[in-house]
């Protein structure tokens, strides 16, 4: 990798400023110091300091972020605000992107990185990767809709029946509030569900992903970097392959 890339990854500086940290003879390799932007190095063996302090390179980024209703899952939009705006500077550096959407209406849990790989499996249908909501429903639940939430629902619209998925009441009431787990990500899914069964969601939150939860502590467009312990949790998934 390139010494300035580097510096501007991995350093408050960006490409520009960082020639004229080079110049100021700032940062050493390997105990020498170098003032070439263009010199290579290797970030995985090479100790890099800059003012005396090591940088830690880190090919991946791992976070979460408590999203926020009116916001699209997009790393860009022309006309909608996307959820890209409550993601700090210095992970923005590691270009990171969501795993997975969530509705633009519905909150929680949305896990970001720039491991392609792992995302790409979190996102494979065959890998049946839990997600549990928090769901508020216009009318009383039935057993009748548990059964069909757990044997699966048919879709007509698109002509596909849902994989079995678990429907569980946290609260009665007016409005009850439930619990759902479903295995695959669908268009809207949870929302159309609920329709098939004559009921509507009024309010919508994801609480868990890939059995990772929501930190309750983040507010509403918050974010915090995974723990090694939630990381380890994501890559279970696949300790089988």
């Amino acid at each position: 990798m390139r010494l300035d890339k580097f510096l501007a990854s991995f350093s408050d500086y960006s490409r520009k400023e960082i020639k004229a940290v080079l110049k100021e003879k700032r940062v050493t390799v390997g105990g020498s110091v170098l003032t070439d932007p263009s010199a290579h190095i290797n970030p995985e063996t090479d100790i890099i300091t800059l003012d005396g302090e090591p940088l830690v390179y880190k090919p991946y980024i791992y976070f979460m972020m408590n999203k926020p209703a009116g916001f699209i899952t997009a790393t860009e939009d022309r006309r909608d605000r996307t959820v890209m705006e409550f993601v700090p500077r210095e992970f923005l550096k590691y270009e990171p992107f969501p795993v997975g959407r969530l509705d633009k209406d519905t909150e929680g849990l949305l896990v970001f990185t720039n491991d392609g790989e792992l995302a790409h499996r979190l996102l494979s249908p065959k890998k049946k990767v839990p997600k549990v909501y928090l769901a508020t429903a216009e009318r009383k639940i039935s057993e009748k809709d548990i059964k069909a939430f757990r044997k699966g629902i048919y879709i007509d619209e698109d002509g596909y029946t849902t994989l079995p998925g678990d429907l569980k009441v946290v609260s009665e009431g007016g409005n009850p509030v439930c619990e759902v787990t479903i295995y695959e990500g669908k268009f809207h899914q949870v929302k159309r569900m609920f329709e098939k069964c004559g009921n509507r969601v009024l309010y919508l939150k994801r609480i868990t992903f890939a059995g990772v939860a929501l930190d309750d502590s983040l507010k509403t467009g918050q974010v915090r970097e995974l723990t090694a312990a939630e990381t380890d949790i994501l890559r279970s998934c696949f300790k089988n392959e």
